[in-house]
């Protein structure tokens, strides 16, 4: 199950077709995208830079993707990270999960992005008009790690 961390950009369809080839037992693909939004907390955002600790950060989305393949009948999942100075529009981050049926798919995708945005060691910065500043954790995103403590159905 393929990580990636990366500046280029990626094509989710190219992406989609060559983790499914060959998957005849595959029924269920869900992804989701994450994009550069230009406004957050209301402060435009002309730019926002990703760093993170090469190898570390490869090791941690991992064991999140291992994580989500032990709780959910996957089939197969990939998650493609990009790192540094990314615009507005531009996609951040990409997550494939495959399944035979859409529920574990689902919830599988959603997991990984949960654990993310929680755990995952990115730091990131937004250029604003009053200048820069790094981006903290929100309480949502801890909120919705939570209720993944639950056991699974």
């Amino acid at each position: 199950m393929p990580v990636r961390v990366q500046t280029e950009d990626f094509d989710l369809s190219t992406e989609v077709r060559q983790l499914r080839a060959g998957r005849p037992d595959v029924g269920a693909v869900a992804t989701f995208t994450g994009t550069v939004r230009d406004i957050n907390e209301g402060a435009s955002v002309a730019e926002m830079e990703l760093e993170h600790y090469p190898g570390m950060t490869e090791k941690a989305l991992e064991d999140i993707v291992a994580r989500a393949a032990a709780r959910f009948n996957l089939a197969d999942a990939l998650v493609i990270h990009r790192v540094g100075p990314l615009l507005p529009q531009e996609q951040i981050v990409l997550v494939v999960t495959l399944s035979a049926h859409r529920g574990e798919a689902f919830a599988a995708c959603e997991f990984i992005m949960d654990y993310l945005k929680s755990e995952a060691p990115f730091w990131k910065k937004e250029q604003t008009p009053e200048g820069a500043r790094w981006v903290d954790a929100r309480s949502s995103d801890e909120a919705a790690l939570r209720r993944w403590s639950e056991p699974a159905a």
